[in-house]
């Protein structure tokens, strides 16, 4: 017999004109619940789950979705209204809600939640955007994620707008392909290379410095330099009577090398410390009173003229600084080879002096200073210190300096808490006004957003990021950023070579 179907209707009864109230409600109930039970007879009966269903388990809604209006189908979920200030919608979506830094400077790539061009300039916006109070940058990112293609490619651009291009220390050798494309100069130092730097040269004495103010500020510069490479290679802070026995070691060669017309130089230097006579003689002393405390120096700076660093230098220099080239590099590749890393921070050192009594003019104008795996140098203060001394002139000197690094816990390497290390280490942070972070690893998120004061959606959008895309931290200010290379850049910054041959 076939199956038939009977629907079920509900209509309103007939309520006499007169009846009370209450009859009246009564009575619009009653209809209410038979216009549901029509509803619910028209329909097909529900299946019932499985004997032995947990009840708790069986879907909440058909497979076809959640019926009714709730669905949101047909756009006519209506939520209702939510008022907030511009401040706390940029806190809670700080990049939907950010404008973009303007249209002026590098071309960078494209803005990936306004959907736009993003373009960067230190030396723009220094002035104009608040809180931007220096040009210095912070670049980290793991291995292939694109921060060394990010710093390359500002570098180079860079140049269009006439700014000049500085690496102190190339310790694989990368950066020399970039500056012989831009037409700039590379020296390379290493066992079996001709090139020589000699640290204490003088640089040339800017317009407006009187002779003897420029006198002792060279004389600074050289016992900084000194007494950084004694430290460095000793491991710990020299004591006063070391102190003393430089600045009477450097008087006493600088002395004679200007009676003789020449530069002095660290072997010379080496040599006098390594003479008590000649200190005892030059400061009036308790004879062998100085050369013993000088012992330990005479030492340490003689792996400079006799250790593995012979020759680098303890000569004159090959080459002169050319302040009309658009790129300067040092190649220290040949140095970085063995485990103890000592060699190589001691010939950053004594290159970064160099190129900077070359920088030390203001009028030479706006430079860029990249100072590629900067983790190396975490773990030495002395050129901590160095470098922290650079930042604080960036502005007088018109200086963009750059630190590229792989892990934002490299900062915590340089000593522990409360050491001067680690003071110094995390100063350089303060310092930087810029922070651009590539992807880090899912146990360095903890370490970046404690350094960084990154948000929750700043946490968790570093986990995500891809390659060549960065958050970048600008005075505060939030973006997430894709670099985009051109071909010829791409091919020029390829660092994986070796590994897809």
């Amino acid at each position: 017999m076939p199956t038939t179907r009977t629907r079920a209707t509900a209509s309103p009864l007939y309520t006499p004109r007169k009846a009370d109230r209450r009859a009246r409600r009564t009575a619009r109930e009653q209809f209410t619940t038979a216009r549901k039970q029509a509803r619910h007879a028209s329909r097909p009966p529900n299946r019932t789950s499985a004997p032995g269903t947990d009840p708790q388990l069986r879907a909440s809604y058909a497979p076809a979705g959640r019926p009714g209006p709730a669905s949101a189908r047909g756009g006519h979920l209506k939520l209702p209204p939510h008022r907030m200030t511009t401040a706390t919608a940029s806190g809670a979506y700080p990049f939907l809600a950010e404008g973009g830094l303007g249209s002026q400077g590098i071309y960078v790539g494209h803005d990936v939640h306004a959907e736009g061009a993003f373009a960067y300039d230190p030396f723009t916006l220094y002035g104009k955007l608040d809180g931007f109070t220096n040009p210095n940058i912070l670049l980290a990112g793991v291995i292939g994620m694109g921060k060394s293609a990010l710093a390359k490619s500002l570098a180079v651009r860079a140049v269009a707008f006439g700014y000049k291009i500085y690496v102190p220390c190339d310790p694989k050798g990368e950066w020399s392909v970039v500056a012989s494309e831009l037409g700039g100069q590379t020296i390379a130092l290493g066992p079996g290379l001709p090139g020589r730097l000699n640290p204490l040269d003088a640089p040339t004495r800017p317009r407006g410095v009187s002779e003897e103010d420029w006198r002792t500020e060279v004389r600074k510069r050289r016992l900084l330099l000194l007494g950084s490479l004694a430290k460095t290679v000793l491991r710990r802070e020299l004591h006063p009577m070391e102190h003393t026995a430089l600045d009477v070691a450097l008087d006493h060669v600088v002395a004679r090398a200007e009676a003789s017309g020449a530069t002095p130089l660290l072997g010379q230097v080496a040599h006098v410390l390594g003479s008590p006579e000649q200190l005892d003689a030059a400061r009036d002393e308790t004879p062998g009173r100085l050369g013993r405390a000088a012992e330990d120096l005479a030492h340490a700076l003689r792996r400079l003229v006799h250790g593995d660093l012979e020759g680098l230098f303890d000569a004159p220099s090959t080459v002169a600084f050319d302040p009309a080239a658009p790129m300067l590099s040092i190649d220290l590749s040949r140095l970085g080879g063995s485990g103890d890393d000592t060699a190589l921070v001691l010939a950053m050192t004594c290159a970064s002096a160099w190129m900077e009594a070359a920088l030390a003019d203001p009028d030479a104008g706006r430079r860029w200073v990249i100072y590629d795996e900067a983790w190396r140098v975490m773990r030495h203060a002395a050129l901590l210190e160095r470098m922290q001394s650079q930042w604080k002139l960036s502005r007088g000197l018109g200086i963009a300096n750059m630190m590229v690094i792989h892990r934002l816990s490299d900062l915590l390497a340089a000593g522990d808490a409360g050491s001067r290390g680690r003071a110094l280490a995390e100063g350089l942070l303060t310092d930087c006004s810029t922070r651009i972070i590539y992807r880090q690893e899912a146990d360095q998120l903890h370490s970046a957003a404690a350094l960084l004061g990154l948000t929750g959606v700043e946490t968790q959008a570093v986990s995500a990021l891809t390659k060549g895309r960065g958050l970048w931290k600008v005075a505060g200010r939030s973006f997430v950023t894709q670099h985009l290379l051109h071909p010829r850049e791409r091919e020029l910054f390829d660092t994986d070579a070796r590994m897809c041959a």
